[in-house]
């Protein structure tokens, strides 16, 4: 079990509301960060009499990122008295360390906060709170990309005090995963999502169920998804779940990754340990690997990559998963020889579904919006090509879309109109999220058998877990995990 504490900031408008809060008996974190600059004429002594958990008492001012918008000494006077009262932390910026006098056994918290980058002398910074009387330091600064983040646990490796240091914004959620592994003192959280008291905040049932907060030591391995956008992906929950349930002390984080040339080289530093590649990056990371396994150099994509030896080493397995996949919506008996399949689509999966198929013996044609992308699959792949206008022409028996339209959250987006649905046609949607796209919808009504892409997921997922573990994958909780997830409650 880590020793990094889990705080929770409460930024609730009135006494009775934080009282509230602090004593509920579902209370999931270590310490309370009590926000004063939220509370309305906050009474300090009833907050922390009888407090069932250690508080850090906090007003922030708006020049740093708070709400404390009146007199700069009736602000201070507010943290003194917290100090007298016995509150066990006390937060106070650097450039306010002047005007604050310790008057009680409270520990301080010396904070610094910037909300436009993060600076490239941070370690002078912290060097500089360090040598005041602080307890605790704390560098909270914005991550203009995930590269920030490992300013950050380079300072806490060589923290010389307790230290807090996190990134905020849209990539400051790895700082706050990943705290307890360089052993920051505490991390931040939210009570639920929207109520964060500084922008990339992590809900804390998050923190716990989905990343296993407490389980993450030193030790800890990292493995993560490569995307853009990623919010949607559910590669977190069905990792981390087959992580916990094998005993293996590893953590999976979504990485919203814009250039993979800027991202995979810093990163190794780290290191991570395996990534998961999708869209729009299967294709771009093979120039950053060191070795790539002969299919996927022949598909031209990478769904995976793992750390051997210090090498990355890049692999697919959508081609198996996709395969596996279909044959499952195959009528008892039948096989892909000799089918004839239209694949939408010339992207990173789409390559991986075409070299599984025509490996399968089936007969196939691709379209895709940009033409000629699908005429340079084809001719990689052995197969056929129609153009997009076309395809009413086509007798196909299976129909896979290889695209991501109708992805959440463009769920009503569909890769081909419903007029030309064939009916009896075996229908496959490699979108997994939701469970039952448009496509899918569409081609239920007009009487062809369905596929979604659960299981192609499930299975790329467990050929992944099980080349970075060695261990067999657990594939029926991988499938609850996900399922349960894209299901309407």
């Amino acid at each position: 079990m880590n020793k990094t504490l889990l705080c929770v900031s409460l930024t609730t408008g009135t006494t009775e509301e934080t009282l509230a809060l602090l004593h509920a008996p579902d209370r999931a974190f270590d310490v309370a960060e009590v926000r004063l600059d939220y509370v309305r004429e906050p009474d300090l002594r009833r907050l922390l009499e009888g407090r069932p958990c250690p508080v850090i008492v906090t007003c922030r001012p708006v020049r740093e990122g708070g709400r404390w918008a009146g007199d700069e000494g009736q602000r201070i006077a507010l943290l003194e008295q917290a100090d007298r009262l016995g509150a066990d932390f006390v937060d106070v910026e650097l450039e306010a360390l002047p005007r604050f006098r310790r008057q009680g056994k409270a520990r301080l918290i010396v904070s610094y906060h910037n909300f436009t980058e993060t600076p490239s002398d941070l370690r002078a910074i912290a060097r500089r709170i360090e040598a005041t009387d602080a307890d605790i330091v704390k560098v909270a600064t914005l991550a203009k990309s995930l590269r920030d983040n490992l300013a950050v646990f380079s300072l806490l490796r060589a923290a010389r005090k307790p230290t807090i240091a996190v990134t905020m914004g849209e990539h400051g959620h790895v700082s706050r995963i990943l705290g307890p592994k360089f052993g920051a003192f505490l991390v931040f959280a939210s009570l639920a999502p929207g109520r964060e008291a500084a922008p990339g905040q992590v809900p804390v049932r998050d923190l716990l169920d989905l990343y296993g907060f407490r389980r993450i030591g030193s030790a800890t391995r990292v493995y993560g998804v490569i995307a853009n956008p990623v919010a949607h992906s559910m590669s977190p929950a069905i990792h981390n779940a087959a992580f916990q349930h094998c005993g293996v002390d590893a953590v999976y984080l979504p990485f919203r990754v814009d250039s993979p040339a800027n991202f995979i080289p810093a990163w190794r530093e780290l290191p991570v340990e395996g990534y998961s590649v999708t869209i729009p990056h299967k294709e771009a990371v093979i120039p950053l690997l060191d070795e790539v396994q002969p299919l996927a150099r022949r598909i031209g994509a990478v769904n995976t990559i793992v750390m051997r030896d210090g090498r990355l080493l890049g692999s697919n397995t959508d081609w198996s998963a996709a395969v596996k996949a279909i044959e499952g919506g195959l009528r008892q008996g039948e096989s892909l020889a000799g089918k004839t399949v239209l694949l939408l689509g010339a992207g990173g999966a789409a390559r991986a579904i075409a070299f599984g198929l025509t490996e399968r013996g089936a007969r196939l044609l691709i379209a895709n919006r940009t033409h000629e992308r699908a005429v340079k699959l084809a001719a990689d792949a052995g197969c056929g090509v129609v153009p997009l206008a076309e395809v009413a022409s086509v007798a196909y028996d299976i129909l896979v879309n290889g695209t991501s339209l109708g992805m959440h959250p463009k769920v009503e987006e569909t890769p081909l109109a419903a007029a030309l649905l064939r009916p009896g046609a075996l229908v496959f949607d490699s979108v997994y999220n939701p469970l039952e796209t448009r496509l899918l919808r569409e081609a239920r009504a007009a009487g062809c058998r369905t596929v979604d892409g659960l299981e192609m997921f499930v299975n790329q997922a467990a050929e992944q877990f099980e080349l970075w573990t060695r261990l067999p994958a657990p594939r029926a909780l991988m499938r609850s995990v996900v399922a349960a997830r894209l299901r309407p409650a």
